[in-house]
């Protein structure tokens, strides 16, 4: 007489874990809060004190939570996901946060080769750059530099000075359609500049974007390279077979 297999339990940290995950998931706890301690955890979940580490560890580990030496261990602020071709206000609406802009610089410059190569101008052509800080809930999350043809796209950067998306404006009042984008990420160190604007040590270590950004004719609209703060992304990337 055969009997079914049961089914094992939950291990005990992941139950943990899922505590935890559902607490921050309705907003019982929020970014920045302290979690409950390893002893604490211990004593509700009626596990061992190496059980609660474990299950807090990997939450640290997952980015849900950060763990502070001699402070405790805190709800980590989100992270932004790169998996879709999105604007930056579209991804912290993803997230269920108020994306703003600080415009830095804006001006029209010519004779940037290899600039202009990259959009498919001729190397004397007027382009556009526009520099700004971008912020979630008021904190500095990248610097962004974005350029595209001005004679092409004359009324873009009033736009965008105006406060609307770059994405919004260009599909929205200049009929592109945007498709896709070929990007180029590695890190660097911040420059004292990119680190007063980003509220960052001298030479923090950065998550750079290079993006070229195409409309559905395949015509490339844009190049936009970003600074990161390293410690509020995350790169995701699904690869199908």
């Amino acid at each position: 007489m055969s009997t079914m297999p049961r089914r094992s339990e939950e291990p005990a940290y992941k139950r943990i874990q899922g505590a935890i995950r559902r607490r921050i998931d309705t907003g019982q706890l929020k970014p920045g809060n302290m979690v409950p301690s390893e002893r604490e955890l211990a004593r509700i979940h009626q596990v061992s004190l190496m059980t609660a580490r474990h299950a807090l560890t990997e939450l640290a580990r997952d980015g849900v939570v950060e763990r502070r030496h001699g402070a405790g261990t805190f709800v980590a602020p989100p992270r932004v996901q790169f998996n879709k071709l999105l604007g930056y206000s579209e991804q912290m609406a993803s997230l269920g946060l108020t994306a703003h802009s600080r415009i830095v610089a804006s001006t029209v410059i010519s004779r940037e080769p290899e600039i202009a190569a990259r959009l498919g101008l001729a190397p004397t052509a007027r382009i556009v750059r526009l520099e700004r800080v971008r912020l979630a809930q008021n904190e500095p999350v990248a610097l962004e530099v974005g350029y595209w043809s001005e004679d092409e796209f004359p009324d873009l950067l009033q736009s965008t000075l105006d406060g609307r998306s770059l994405f919004s404006a260009l599909e929205q009042d200049c009929g592109v359609s945007l498709a896709y984008a070929d990007e180029e990420i590695d890190a660097t160190d911040a420059d004292q500049r990119m680190a007063d604007l980003l509220r960052v040590g001298k030479n923090t270590p950065l998550l750079r974007i290079r993006q070229l950004i195409f409309s559905t004719t395949g015509k490339a609209i844009v190049y936009v390279t970003g600074f990161y703060r390293s410690g509020r992304h995350t790169l995701r990337i699904r690869r199908l077979r």
